[in-house]
């Protein structure tokens, strides 16, 4: 049991730091693509989660499943809030009308 703990917590402490040095060398321009994808990912992650939820047996697994859709549908909602933010930075802003064209 404890070497099977400590095999989760080295392939958790080697995917942080993995996660850490790919995020970190992403240029800013490819930003909004990646997080286009990893929306589609959470999309995926929020119907397991609802999967799981459904075949829940025990109140335990009932609310562990409940929490893993309402986390899963905020990261969702949340990439996608983003992502949104991020496009809206590479519209064209719209020129100023003068007081002078309006007039006439």
């Amino acid at each position: 049991m404890v070497n099977q703990l400590l095999q989760y917590a080295t392939v958790l402490m080697l995917s942080i730091f993995v996660g850490i040095e790919i995020i970190a060398k992403v240029p800013a321009i490819l930003h909004t693509p990646l997080m286009s994808g990893s929306n589609a990912i959470h999309g995926v992650i929020l119907v397991g989660a609802m999967l799981v939820l459904g075949s829940a047996t025990t109140n335990l697994e009932e609310v562990l499943g409940f929490v893993a859709v309402i986390l899963a549908t905020l990261n969702v909602v949340g990439g996608f809030v983003v992502t949104d933010r991020m496009l809206e930075m590479f519209k064209p802003k719209a020129k100023a009308v003068k007081k002078d064209e309006v007039s006439q």
